[in-house]
């Protein structure tokens, strides 16, 4: 997923942390998974011998059975998020000086370029979770400028006829080409619901519950979520967009029309076993409102067509569309509604791309299902209309020079003043590599490299 050029901080932060703890500063840049087992003043306890078979010595040659010891936990790194002392900040990107990622900058002469991502408060790779380091910057590829122009001309018609999917190999960048189209989208004021990971909808992480009245698997948590995630991203559209017709929602008087979508909303975020009925309602009067653009995108697509991790009361797997939330999904994916852009993944095998879904997708014709094999009638109902776009499998060269610059320009791979530099042979032993491979271009190639070349004393004085 990668054409993502980001800053990390967690070599900038080492020194200056260090430096902190001498002058007596209390800051902590680790949390601890689990704490020590606070120790009693004033007892002491005896200490017996271990024996092999778990067994321990009293002390008086009796053998008791050992307790077993808690673990001691680990030490993870705290998130970027979470290091708000002066000392972390860091202002490298604005030395780099790279072109903000805008519509106006979105040109056949910049693609290959870096640009930078201005993530704020609100922003929906922040809100919906998508996993980007604090301060990330972005590629702009040839293939960005093809979304680009889909979504422009999408926004000026019916989207029935604009419903895209993304696919491509392991690592080619497609859920980050995701993520530039949202980021777009936000920018020019559509309203955006961003689901980065659906395979979350399907691994039975989130409770659920069996509606009589729809048949389906309810699963109030995850659409409670859902609608506070949106309500943040959206918020001033949704004020001023209201209902056209009365609501009628379970267990409470109906919405009468004229009500703030805003206010929808929150009757939801009030009640979390109500929180799916309203999801469905809100997402129906956005389809029928044509005052603003509206753009559902989701990650890891394939997993709404595979048999979830949930179980019914007879302990058979449930699929993915008797489940409230991935069948509220495929239906505007399947063109039922409207607006729908998502992307596959290949990198999970326990919900990945089935011969049947690359069949239904023509994504390989040639390779029909396997005529054993029952294949699900939804598969084929929830895929018409789809259309796909091919990313490309690698990086042109000027695309990966642009992304190595920013990495090594911005001092994320070395300290600032060291002797280590960047030359041609590296950037074209990393490329060679990775094959041109986006994610591993960055991963694999330059954040897991010890062959970086260092400068003589002499050159190392005379740059300084």
């Amino acid at each position: 997923m990668s054409a993502l050029a980001a800053v990390s901080r967690t070599r900038a932060s080492i020194q200056p942390l260090n430096a902190s703890r001498s002058a007596g500063s209390s800051i902590v840049q680790l949390q601890q998974r689990r704490g020590y087992a606070a120790v009693k003043k004033g007892k002491s306890s005896k200490q017996g011998t271990q024996s092999f078979r778990g067994g321990k010595d009293d002390g008086q040659g009796q053998l008791t059975q050992a307790k077993r010891e808690k673990k001691l936990g680990a030490f993870r790194p705290m998130p970027s998020s979470q290091l708000t002392h002066k000392i972390f900040e860091s202002d490298r990107l604005n030395e780099l000086r790279l072109p903000p990622f805008q519509p106006e900058t979105l040109t056949e002469s910049n693609a290959g370029k870096a640009m930078v991502l201005s993530i704020s408060d609100n922003d929906p790779a922040r809100i919906f979770g998508f996993r980007v380091l604090s301060k990330p910057a972005t590629l702009v590829r040839n293939v960005t400028l093809r979304v680009v122009d889909k979504l422009q001309a999408a926004s000026q018609q019916s989207s029935e006829n604009n419903r895209l999917i993304f696919y491509g190999s392991s690592g080619c960048g497609k859920s980050f080409l995701l993520l530039q189209g949202v980021q777009y989208a936000k920018s020019m004021n559509w309203i955006v619901l961003y689901i980065p990971r659906a395979i979350n909808l399907v691994n039975s992480t989130s409770t659920y519950t069996y509606d009589l009245r729809t048949q389906t698997y309810l699963q109030p948590v995850f659409a409670y979520q859902t609608l506070q995630r949106f309500l943040t991203v959206n918020s001033t559209a949704l004020q001023s967009l209201t209902t056209d017709r009365e609501i009628g929602i379970e267990n409470r008087a109906p919405v009468p029309a004229g009500t703030s979508l805003k206010d929808l909303i929150e009757i939801g975020l009030k009640d979390q076993m109500m929180a799916p009925t309203v999801l469905a309602e809100l997402l129906e009067v956005l389809g029928r409102q044509t005052e603003f653009p509206v753009l559902l995108a989701i990650d890891d697509f394939q997993a709404l067509y595979c048999k979830s991790s949930y179980r019914d009361p007879h302990y058979a797997a449930i699929k993915s569309w008797h489940l409230s939330m991935p069948r509220l999904l495929l239906e505007y994916a399947s063109g039922k509604k409207t607006f729908f852009i998502g992307a596959l993944s290949m990198t999970n095998t326990t919900f990945k791309l089935s011969t049947e879904l690359r069949y239904a997708l023509k994504l390989q014709s040639w390779m029909h299902p396997s005529p054993y094999l029952k294949t699900a009638p939804e598969v084929e109902e929830f895929t018409k209309g789809i259309k796909t776009l091919k990313v490309p499998d690698q990086l042109s060269m000027g695309e990966a020079a642009s992304l190595f610059e920013v990495w090594m320009k911005d001092f994320a791979l070395l300290e600032k003043g060291s002797n280590i530099r960047s030359t041609d042979e590296l950037f074209l032993s990393k490329y060679t590599e990775s094959g041109g491979n986006a994610r591993d271009f960055v991963w694999k190639g330059l954040l897991s490299t010890l062959e970086i070349p260092l400068l003589s004393e002499k050159e190392t004085q005379r740059l300084q």
